[in-house]
């Protein structure tokens, strides 16, 4: 969802998260995981939007960050502290790139993830 807010509300995104996104000198990813959830919830009408994401994380500045092997072997060792296959997922790609995650997803706290 806060690829969502930044689209459409930012004003719903903290300031110091806004801050850091500003910053040039930051490279900001989008996790594939991200973009797989958003469409499925497109798919199953939880979502309504008419936008490519592609093009809209390129003109944003945005890095998509792919989930390969190495994230998914990641995965593997991950505590069940969150059930949501997604979260889980962008926790495990943040752990194994050693990145760190702007969420304001409480579960988030419970991973050994950097936080902002």
């Amino acid at each position: 969802m806060f690829f969502l807010w930044l689209l459409n509300e930012p004003s719903r995104i903290k300031s110091k998260h806004m801050c850091y996104i500003e910053n040039t000198a930051n490279t900001i990813f989008l996790s594939s995981m991200s973009i797989a959830e958003l469409m499925i919830k497109k798919l199953i009408g939880k979502l309504n939007f008419n936008f490519d994401i592609m093009v809209m994380t390129e003109n944003m500045g945005l890095e998509v960050l792919s989930f390969n092997g190495v994230d998914a072997i990641q995965l593997g060792g991950l505590q069940l502290h969150n059930k949501d296959p997604f979260d889980r997922m962008i926790i495990s790609q943040a752990l194994a790139n050693k990145f760190t995650i702007i969420s304001y997803d409480s579960k988030f706290e419970c991973y050994d993830c950097k936080l902002i």
